[in-house]
């Protein structure tokens, strides 16, 4: 166990950094991509106890961004804004819970399966493909799964084939890439030959769970990455496990702060929203920035208006919705580096997270579930979780500590693309659609069950949407304006891209490492920085020879055509 984090706050107006004073970074968004690069310029940076290089500053409006505070229920049972799953290539998340000298036997669940539901039941279910005999991908998925698909004939299972060939084209050039991305995934799905009830019954309830929307919503680029990543890659990739006990803030992001804040004197501010980023006349770099502190109230009893000088460098750690904000702050900014600009247009996708605490126990085939092709979705991707099943060892967590009985089973429900969802029912006709539709369609032991307790949080505009023709839209690494970079799973990495891919834990923390990397490597640090060594990261898995293989291939055929005017049939 580990004790509770200090949070350090200062109650001064002005935060000053004068040139014969410490370097002053600002990390706005204390998600994984602001942790990660909190941690990269802390290590980084101040490297003695007590004695710190550099002042590394967190901003989040959370109110406390550290995970030493358990989320609550209005009835005082834990609650977590969404159930994020741990994939098999993670090697940057794996090596920080190593460094943290935390067991992953105690930190995450054994690998587990998963299962696709709909109104007619189970349609199909994913194995542990750890489990079976390693193949070449994607024979080695073929073979683990050719019993799992419990409806879905094979004929319209080998129409994925032509998504391959396309798959192994996607990195062919920058244009070709930009190309697919103008792209829908269903438009795609259609010139591949991918069959509708594939589409429709699999690859698309697939989607709408890991990239939150419908096929019709999404860039055909952005699908293919997700679907080589999570499954195609190797025949393990698609292995997935949960947190064993409490959140991953709790049971990651609280050691972790606790270590940067006591070794490291990161400075951790919550409940403070960022307003803008002031540049400096002369030099054109971010010399300030802007904040709201809901902890303190000024003189009219509102939130107090607060005030960083002297940065050194700013990590705008922050999704579309949160970069529309500063930079609709910032007009200085926003004429500086346009493509913020632009990247503050692009949407979000609205989510809904619902936890059900039953009246009795429900066994379910898998603890991970998907829901599919259900009208009362709205159009909306569903997720359902038995948290019970997950956190059995700590099952009197779950609902709300010592002293609370466990009475049945819990479950963490989510909803993603649910902008109609929102709109047409209220937390009490989203609970009722859950226990009296969608879970006895799925499972008819859920027949009769009742809520002993509930709870729905809404959180419109709150994930990255990666629609058609995004990609030229989204935040780069590095901006135009040499001390502001970018982090979240988002953000274009350019030379330094990673392996993970889509919305993803992995990317999101690599990204936020990289940006760190990035300032340290410009010298925005000053002298510290010259002497400050990068933040290591680890790569996915390499390709393997067949797909290597295939892509060289694919680019000597399509290069060789190219003069004729012959194209992709999915291209043309």
């Amino acid at each position: 166990t580990h004790t509770r984090t200090r949070t350090r706050t200062r109650t001064h107006t002005r935060v000053r950094a004068h040139a014969s004073e410490r370097p002053t970074f600002a990390v706005v968004g204390a998600g994984w991509g602001g942790l990660g690069a909190a941690k990269a310029l802390c290590e980084a940076l101040n490297t003695l106890p007590g004695s710190p290089a550099a002042d590394v500053i967190l901003l989040d409006g959370m109110p406390d961004p550290t995970g030493a505070t358990p989320d609550l229920t209005p009835t005082g049972k834990p609650f977590e804004a969404g159930t994020r799953g741990f994939w098999k290539d993670y090697p940057n998340i794996n090596a920080l819970v190593a460094e943290l000298g935390l067991k992953e036997s105690e930190v995450f669940t054994p690998f587990t399966g998963s299962a696709f539901y709909s109104p007619d039941g189970l349609e199909a279910t994913a194995p542990v493909f750890g489990d079976a005999v390693e193949l070449p991908s994607p024979l080695g998925q073929v073979f683990a799964t050719f019993e799992n698909f419990k409806r879905l004939p094979v004929s319209d299972r080998a129409t994925m084939a032509g998504l391959l060939a396309a798959i192994l084209d996607l990195y062919r050039d920058e244009a070709t890439f930009e190309a697919y991305d103008a792209m829908t995934a269903a438009e795609l799905f259609e010139r591949c030959g991918l069959s509708k009830r594939l589409v429709d019954e699999f690859v698309a309830p697939t989607l709408r769970v890991g990239l939150f929307k419908d096929p019709s919503e999404l860039s055909a680029a952005v699908s293919m990455e997700l679907l080589y990543y999570y499954a195609l890659a190797h025949q393990t990739a698609f292995d997935v496990r949960w947190i064993k006990s409490r959140t991953i803030a709790e049971s990651i992001v609280a050691p972790l702060a606790e270590r940067l804040v006591d070794r490291h004197a990161l400075d951790v501010r919550g409940g403070c929203f960022v307003t803008g980023v002031e540049l400096d006349e002369a030099t054109g770099q971010a010399s300030a920035l802007t904040y709201v502190d809901t902890r303190e109230k000024d003189a009219d009893g509102k939130a107090a208006e607060r005030r960083i000088e002297g940065l050194s460098g700013v990590v705008l750690a922050l999704g579309s919705k949160g970069m529309r904000a500063v930079v609709g702050g910032s007009p200085a900014l926003a004429a500086a580096a346009p493509e913020l600009a632009r990247a503050a247009e692009l949407g979000g996708i609205d989510v809904v997270a619902v936890r059900l605490w039953l009246d009795r126990y429900v066994d379910t085939l898998e603890p991970a579930n998907v829901f599919s092709r259900f009208e009362g979705l709205c159009g909306a991707g569903g997720t359902f979780f038995m948290l019970d099943q997950l956190q059995k060892d700590s099952e009197e967590l779950l609902w709300g500590g010592e002293g609370e009985a466990p009475q049945g089973s819990v479950l963490a429900c989510d909803f993603y693309g649910a902008d109609r969802l929102m709109a047409e029912l209220d937390d009490e006709g989203i609970v009722e659609l859950l226990l009296k539709e969608l879970l006895p369609a799925a499972v008819p032991a859920f027949e009769g069950a009742s809520a002993v307790d509930a709870h729905v949080r809404r959180y419109p505009g709150a994930v990255s949407w990666f629609s058609p023709g995004s990609y030229a839209k989204r935040p780069p690494l590095r901006t135009a304006v040499g001390n502001v970079v970018c982090a979240g799973d988002w953000v274009r990495m350019g030379e330094r891209e990673h392996g993970a891919k889509g919305l993803c834990q992995e990317r999101a923390y690599v990204c936020g490492i990289e940006a760190a990397n990035a300032l340290l490597r410009s010298c925005a640090a000053g002298p510290a920085g010259l002497r400050a060594a990068p933040h290591a990261v680890l790569p996915v898995r390499d390709d393997e020879p067949q797909v290597v293989l295939g892509r060289q291939l694919n680019k000597a055929l399509a290069e060789a055509v190219a003069p004729l005017g012959i194209k992709p049939p999915w291209l043309a």
